[in-house]
């Protein structure tokens, strides 16, 4: 035995930000087959975006290709994000959305999972008149212009 004195551990204090509202977050893909975009229609009767949660662990790019290929039936690869945006569902519920442009296997059939009422395919001028957030609409808008900029 030593008369050594054993460093004392220092205590680490809790960051103050662990305190603030969390979010969760719901990574999107836009999916264009042709010249329409897949969407899928929820329980609230709005039309969205394939995708969903982030799980614990996973990238927001492997999230959105697994949740396309659960809720569509589609491999796909993924492209760049287009936008993120908080979207306030209904009081006290607010979800951070991230939304991808992705690529499609081109001779995949759509299907759809039964979370969701329907899926529809619809153009660009379709889109404006839908039951959706604007933000999904901001990101259809955004992948369908960077598309046609690499055509």
């Amino acid at each position: 035995m030593t008369n050594a004195k054993q460093p004392r551990k220092r205590e680490i204090p809790i960051p103050q930000d662990n305190r603030a509202y969390r979010f969760p977050v719901s990574i999107k893909g836009v999916i264009f087959k042709g010249e329409k975009v897949v969407l899928l229609k929820n329980d609230r009767d709005e039309w969205e975006l394939p995708g969903g949660k982030l799980e614990p662990a996973e990238t927001p790019e492997d999230c959105v290709i697994r949740e396309i290929e659960e809720e569509l039936g589609l491999t796909s690869k993924i492209g760049p994000i287009l936008d993120s945006w908080v979207y306030h569902i209904y009081e006290g519920v607010d979800v951070l959305i991230v939304t991808y442009g992705c690529y499609p296997d081109l001779f995949a059939e759509i299907t759809h999972s039964p979370e969701h009422k329907a899926v529809g395919l619809f153009s660009l001028q379709e889109v404006q008149s839908l039951n959706m957030p604007e933000g999904y609409k901001r990101s259809i808008r955004a992948w369908s212009e960077f598309l046609s900029h690499c055509e």
